[in-house]
């Protein structure tokens, strides 16, 4: 590599379009996916019959809805939720999905879908122009880590589609967030492009910070489904009770996965994300060694990569370990991932320590 490399104004600048670029298609993904929940809301016949649909297949001998006569006709209750006393845990199906059943809704969706798969390789191109106009990895400070991080977390959700998970209720939340931190890279934390200082000039800036934003990422996916499984939680809770949920948890926390369904993606996410992250802490102490002379110095950004990993590892422990399920390990999750946030966030701004260097 050559250190000395100048910067190729050219590239630099069509990267800065191509970012805002995709904010702009991004921001179609976000009004498709709005017209996805709102138009699926609106047929509560379509919803309705899509849940019994996924009940009878899911459960058939779990009796969901009451047909009750009035009048000499039969009238359909609402839904219950039914609880396994030999487990104690509520037997429940999930939703229909953001479209909640409806072909308009659906057909928002698909539209949604395909505007987030071009906002996606259109801000891949923009982070791949950034890397060729300094011919380097393209998450030398803050800036290119944000905007690397988030076509990253695009990228694994699409990824999850592909493989036909249910996660398309996670849409508009990815959109809203990539929108979100696009906004503060390209106006705060925005740094024009440049070579980068010694310490950095390394192959393990491909290994370390690669590898660190493959984990942000993927937490981010855990964390939308931990915050999702709270409320879907909350909402089962009060059906047990005989309750009656508000007019949001009706048009669109029933067409969420069921709160056990959310429970098990979190946690896999995590466990699966959890040893890279280990193996990104144990990359940039060798770095460290390299460029510092040694491996570990308490460095505010070490200390903090390192409570993250407890707090994920306590997690986990705590998923793992009878009386720590549901509610409890979740917001376990939460503190978890608001720890990888402040290291990513909190550190770099408000904190000085030998990464400084990585810019605002």
């Amino acid at each position: 590599m050559n250190l000395a490399a100048a910067t190729n104004e050219n590239l630099a600048h069509t990267s800065n379009v191509l970012i805002y670029s995709s904010m702009a298609v991004y921001t179609l993904a976000f009004f498709a996916h709005i017209a996805e929940w709102v138009f699926g809301s609106r047929s509560k016949v379509g919803r309705t019959a899509a849940a019994l649909t996924t009940v009878e297949a899911a459960a058939p001998t779990v009796k969901v809805a009451v047909a009750q006569k009035a009048g000499g006709t039969a009238v359909l209750d609402r839904p219950k939720i039914i609880t396994r006393s030999a487990a104690g845990s509520r037997d429940v199906p999930d939703g229909p999905g953001a479209a909640g059943g409806t072909f308009k809704g659906d057909l928002y969706g698909r539209i949604a879908v395909s505007m987030t798969v071009l906002a996606f390789l259109v801000q891949a191109g923009g982070v791949i122009a950034r890397a060729l106009s300094v011919q380097r990895a393209p998450w030398g400070n803050m800036y290119e880590f944000s905007i690397t991080f988030s076509v990253v977390a695009v990228g694994a959700y699409l990824t999850l589609l592909t493989l036909k998970k249910n996660v398309r209720w996670m849409g508009l939340l990815l959109v809203t967030t990539v929108l979100l931190d696009l906004g503060i890279a390209t106006t705060v934390l925005y740094t024009s492009s440049d070579q980068l200082v010694p310490a950095l000039h390394s192959y393990w800036l491909w290994i370390h910070v690669s590898t660190a934003i493959i984990c942000g990422a993927v937490f981010f996916l855990g964390g939308v489904g931990t915050l999702m499984y709270l409320f879907r939680d909350s909402y089962e809770n009060k059906l047990a009770n005989e309750g009656r949920p508000g007019a949001f948890a009706e048009s669109v926390l029933s067409r969420l996965p069921a709160a056990s369904s959310l429970d098990k993606f979190s946690y896999r996410i995590n466990a699966a994300v959890f040893p890279l992250w280990t193996f990104t802490i144990i990359a940039g102490a060798i770095w460290a060694g390299d460029a510092w002379g040694r491996y570990w110095g308490w460095d505010p950004k070490e200390v903090w990569s390192f409570i993250t990993w407890v707090a994920y590892a306590c997690y986990l422990h705590a998923r793992a370990t009878a009386g720590w399920k549901g509610r409890k390990a979740a917001y376990l999750a939460l503190i978890a991932f608001g720890c990888w946030i402040f290291n990513y966030y909190g550190v770099n701004i408000f904190v000085t320590g030998k990464h400084s260097y990585a810019g605002v």
